[in-house]
């Protein structure tokens, strides 16, 4: 969650590198001062990163990476800049807008008029450096869709290969793993006696155990995989970043702020942005690429007259390229809490009290172990919400704690809680710039809960959690229940319960949607460029053609590996007829 929901408060939250540039006069815009690479990439998330990693492999290219935040090391510390890299820090970032775009939504005229907090990463490793590292890929199905949506080559058999290889999986590689590769993902080490009771409890209740829900059999309960290497946060910026920093043909710039693509005609050649007050300029010999995000890149495309024409006028943009799909086809999975009191004193309570917290944070400092060294969402699942449903599309996050409002208050009672919610809900929103000032927030309209399947899944998402926790393995645990609590019973009850307490799992996605040209919404085509213009891409989480079914940051790794041998060229890889489980029969719903 941002990849995935929040967890523990904890008391415990570079390196330079010589870019190569050149002058340019490969455009008539162009001056001879303007420095100039061969790729100018916009923004050092989870897909800038690994971008900025694989076009400098080859020495002769040259790539400029620009991100609004700052570093993801205070002084070239890790030990320092422990809110980011203690894994159970990872609430402390989402209280403040240090690393944190900390973005508002419109208010949900279905979720009692609330107005909802989308934390969104602004630093070295974008929302990898601030998520719950939960290391999920959604099923081979969701792939397959994204073919059938004009995603033409974005099949499993074809995401498969890039997966594994950007993975080293800690329990080494197989068909469906990686052994090799930079991101680091392991399984949790506390062997929480909660976590134990999750899992079985879950089999009680009639689900499969899996082994791996990220290779042939993603239904059922079982152990995540999580991005954390050594106790330590393993974010793109890490993994990816900063091993390729000592070459001389990449450059990265912080607290750069993109205000504006630049075009000669419809080829894009350049971007402006504001770098310390000052208005600077760059330009890109082949290629200009967004990796902004979600909300960033269809922003910029936006401010730099890419959209749709009539929202544009309105606010007085030069009209590049008429793209009405641009900020459109918003997708985000919701998720609530199920939370149930403990009757033993062995949930994290007691581990967020000041005395226990230094006592974790120095652990950490000193060692990198203990609980300051995992982000504690270490079991889980995915289940299908009824009969007829192909695939799964309710995922459990379990954690032997209780949240209360993004983690950003303390919990108040012994507790342990399951995140659940619907994969693939069918309502869709919007982003709109709200001026011409790229300072400004654009305006985000999720459309939560407006339709009437998506309010009966989250139902189903409550019964299904409280049958799980009402199976023998919680006996010895399980307290009176705290969220929704013992009077939240009828369906209307429950509605009421979901429109209250419902919250983002911060996987906005879907804004700059990949699909044939034919496709009125599409905005990029399978090879990332933005249609009817040339040299601009996009890459990241904004380019899904639609959500998958698990958290976000393990596919747009994915896509942006994936990515970077289409733009050098490469032939792509693939690994056909790998098997996939399919349910023994459709007509149950376990």
């Amino acid at each position: 969650m941002l990849n995935n929901r929040i967890v523990i408060y904890l008391f415990l939250s570079s390196v330079p590198c010589s870019g190569h540039q050149r002058t340019s006069a490969s455009s008539p815009a162009a001056d001879q001062k303007t420095p100039s690479y061969s790729y100018v990439i916009i923004g050092a998330g989870s897909a800038g990163c690994v971008l900025a990693n694989r076009l400098t492999e080859d020495a002769q290219e040259s790539a400029l990476l620009l991100e609004a935040g700052p570093k993801d090391r205070w002084l070239g510390s890790l030990r320092l800049s422990w809110k980011i890299h203690m894994p159970a820090a990872l609430t402390y970032n989402l209280c403040d807008d240090k690393y944190n775009w900390f973005y508002h939504t419109l208010p949900q005229a279905n979720m009692d008029n609330r107005v909802m907090y989308w934390p969104r990463g602004r630093v070295w490793g974008g929302s990898s450096s601030l998520n719950a590292m939960v290391y999920i890929r959604g099923h081979a199905e969701d792939y397959n869709r994204w073919q059938r949506e004009g995603a033409d080559g974005w099949d499993y058999d074809h995401c498969l290969p890039y997966f594994r290889k950007a993975q080293c999986h800690e329990l080494g590689e197989n068909r469906y793993r990686g052994g090799n590769g930079p991101l680091q993902v392991s399984r949790g080490k506390t062997n929480h006696p909660l976590h134990k009771a999750f899992i079985e409890a879950g089999r009680q209740a009639g689900y499969p155990f899996t082994d791996d829900m990220n290779g042939y059999q993603q239904e059922g309960v079982g152990w995540m995989d999580m991005t954390i290497y050594k106790g330590k946060r393993w974010s793109t910026a890490s993994a990816y970043l900063r091993p390729a920093l000592g070459r001389p043909n990449l450059k990265a710039e912080v607290r750069c702020v993109t205000t504006k693509i630049l075009f000669d005609g419809n080829r894009a050649v350049g971007v402006e942005y504001i770098q310390n007050g000052q208005k600077k300029k760059v330009f890109a010999e082949k290629e200009v690429i967004v990796s902004g995000g979600a909300i960033n890149s269809p922003q910029l495309l936006m401010l730099s007259g890419i959209g749709n024409a009539d929202d544009l006028k309105q606010l007085g943009i030069p009209v590049i390229q008429h793209l009405p799909g641009v900020g459109n086809n918003l997708q985000d999975h919701l998720e609530l809490y199920v939370q149930q009191q403990c009757t033993q004193p062995i949930t994290l309570y007691k581990a967020q009290k000041p005395f226990h917290m230094v006592k974790i944070g120095l652990e950490w400092l000193t060692m990198f172990t203990g609980y300051g060294a995992t982000a504690h969402l270490e079991s889980g699942g995915f289940i299908r919400s009824r009969p007829k449903v192909a695939h799964p599309d309710i995922q459990f996050h379990f954690l032997p704690s209780q949240v209360i409002d993004h983690g950003r208050v303390a919990s108040k009672i012994e507790a342990y809680q399951v995140h659940v919610g619907p994969m693939r809900s069918t309502s869709t929103g919007w982003l709109k710039l709200k001026s011409t000032n790229p300072l400004d927030h654009p305006i985000i309209q999720p459309n939560y809960l407006t339709t009437d399947i998506d309010v009966w899944e989250f139902r189903q998402c409550v019964k299904l959690s409280r049958e799980i926790f009402a199976q023998k393995a919680f006996d010895p645990f399980r307290g009176p229940e705290a969220l929704p609590g013992p009077q939240v019973q009828s369906d209307a009850d429950i509605d009421a319960f979901v429109r209250q307490k419902a919250d983002t799992a911060y996987h906005p996605s879907c804004t700059c949607k990949m699909g044939s040209p034919s496709d009125p919404m599409a905005v990029v085509d399978s090879n990332a460029r933005v249609l009817g213009l040339e040299k601009l891409r996009v890459i990241d989480a904004s380019i899904m053609p639609s959500i998958v079914s698990g958290n976000l940051n393990a596919p747009t790794i994915m896509m942006a590996e994936k990515a970077a041998d289409i733009i050098r060229g490469r032939p792509a890889l693939v690994d056909s007829g790998v098997p996939v489980y399919q349910p023994p029969t459709l007509d149950t719903q376990r």
